[in-house]
């Protein structure tokens, strides 16, 4: 009788898979499954927002039906480094990472994130993006929050404080703990104090992400303070952007990458990601000396008013861009400046001419100063090295991300990572050079983030996961978005599903906006004693 029970079970089970409905099938695609693994022929079933079925010449019947031959399909790419608060109800749809690939990001990078962690969750639900979010608790805004911008050490109990604000969030659905060390107030700190609030983080199985306190000529000092952090905090570490920044810096990631390795090999889960582009972006700010930037915009406007703080101010400049074998301030680019827009896309070299002063650096330094007194501006900074690039993406445990935000098309002349990151790999990196294959580009874009961040079911195509697809084509995947014009969407990317909703087809966002907020399951949150 067992025998012939399990007959009619298996049928039984054979015939349900039959009959049913599924939302979604992808037929005769070539599928990456994440792993790193070739690709084989097969098909892909979605139902109810999860991957129903992996297989060849399924036969089931399908609301909508995709022929993906000649495709290939791919879980959701995941952006592990991103900064989107702020622009999530300006831009819902999240245009420019659909159109790059990208289902599901994580923010409050670089120290920077609401304090709110629960607030922030409800509000990402109730204004439905068409992307998954998690989200970091950052070191900066909760020291903001406990003693605003003083450029001091902290007292035990305002450490004390701000454990309590990170163990909070990590409790409300925060993945990890960030810091942004180049960064107001991060700057400020001690070692000692980032390794306090890692330690809150990391009782509830918390990332420590790090922006680390230099990226230049004192990049190995900052490595091994990150690498410390996680030592001494035992938990998993990400190293944010890893780069060589400046020209006297260049072919120094032969002496970085081996410091990532040796770290691995002695036990430590360290990662890093990147962003495939010779130019990084960030604020003017970061031009001057730190201690000209604590307390608030009022104190910064008073110290640029003093003529012996702008000599000050001047002598750091000039020795930084003689340390990069520059005559003039050629390298920063202004993306955005509220002041007057029609800097934007112009470096502060030109900038400097069209306000009518002299041709030389030291006029530069004063323009960087006036506008720094008119609120700022957001700026691209061109100067690394395209070696450099190419050998930290060869490390296997690295990740792509755009360190962006939603882009609000035509606004400003942002960088175009924001745009274009996982289309350049493809194009520029996998298909044209082949720096890398695609089966690993992909990996790396998928599985290597997903458990890095603990989301158990996404970065894989595996029955039960949730549905977050891409299908595009490999030949044809290329980013249009370039420093001169840089608001262009990827192309390539023909169908894109995130939790089994249909948000690109044939091309052409959809305006679904099916995304979630991800955070860890009640089992994870639970402290780690």
């Amino acid at each position: 009788m067992k025998p012939f029970v399990f007959l009619l079970s298996f049928f039984a089970t054979v015939h349900l898979h039959a009959q049913t409905t599924v939302d979604v099938l992808i037929k005769n695609g070539r599928i990456l499954d994440g792993t790193g693994n070739s690709w084989v022929w097969g098909d892909v079933a979605v139902k109810d927002g999860k991957i129903f079925r992996i297989g060849k010449n399924l036969s089931l019947p399908a609301k909508k039906t995709i022929d993906a031959n000649g495709l290939i399909v791919a879980p959701g790419f995941i952006d592990v480094h991103t900064h989107i608060e702020g622009e999530e109800s300006k831009n819902p749809t999240a245009d420019n990472f659909i159109y790059d690939g990208v289902t599901s990001v994580v923010t409050g990078n670089c120290g920077s994130s609401n304090v709110d962690i629960k607030a922030y969750l409800q509000k990402l639900d109730s204004i439905k993006l068409s992307i998954n979010v998690a989200t970091l608790i950052g070191h900066n805004d909760v020291r903001k929050a406990v003693m605003g911008t003083a450029n001091r050490k902290a007292t035990d109990d305002e450490i004390k404080k701000m454990q309590a604000l990170v163990e909070q969030g990590m409790k409300d659905g925060a993945v990890g703990f960030s810091t942004g060390l180049i960064y107001i107030p991060g700057t400020y700190s001690s070692t000692d104090e980032v390794v306090a609030l890692a330690k809150a983080a990391a009782k509830y199985g918390g990332v420590y992400a790090s922006h680390m306190r230099d990226e230049g000529d004192s990049v190995v000092q900052a490595i091994n303070e990150a690498l410390h952090v996680g030592r001494e905090a035992k938990m998993p570490v990400e190293i944010s952007h890893f780069k060589l920044s400046g020209q006297q810096n260049w072919g120094r990631s032969k002496e970085t990458v081996p410091m990532i390795i040796k770290a691995r090999e002695e036990g430590l889960d360290v990662t890093i990601d990147q962003y495939p582009y010779t130019a990084s972006s960030t604020s003017l700010s970061t031009l001057l000396p730190d201690e000209i930037l604590s307390d608030g915009g009022d104190s910064i406007k008073a110290r640029l008013a003093r003529p012996e703080t702008r000599k000050y101010i001047t002598d750091y400049m000039l020795k930084k861009l003689k340390k990069r074998k520059l005559k003039h301030f050629s390298y920063p680019v202004v993306a955005f400046y509220k002041a007057d827009t029609t800097y934007n896309g112009k470096s502060i070299e030109e900038v400097n001419l069209l306000m009518g002063r002299k041709h030389k650096a030291k006029e530069e330094s004063e323009t960087v100063m006036d506008m720094m007194s008119k609120g700022g501006a957001s700026m691209v900074f061109h100067g690394m090295s395209e070696e450099d690039v190419k050998r930290i993406m060869q490390y296997p445990f690295n990740m792509f991300a755009c360190d962006a935000s939603i882009r609000v098309f035509g606004q400003g002349s942002p960088h175009p990572r924001g745009y274009g990151t996982n289309a350049r790999v493809l194009a520029k990196y996998v298909r044209e050079e082949k720096v890398i294959s695609l089966e690993e580009a992909v990996r790396r874009m998928t599985s290597l983030p997903a458990q890095k961040f603990g989301f158990k079911d996404r970065g894989l195509l595996r029955e039960g996961f949730a549905a977050d697809i891409a299908v595009f084509d490999e030949k044809e995947v290329t980013d249009l978005s370039t420093y001169e014009k840089p608001h262009a969407y990827s192309k390539g990317f023909r169908y894109l599903l995130v939790n089994g909703q249909m948000v690109v087809e044939e091309g052409h966002h959809t305006g679904v906006r099916s995304g979630q907020t991800l955070v860890p399951s009640r089992s994870d949150a639970a402290p780690v004693l």
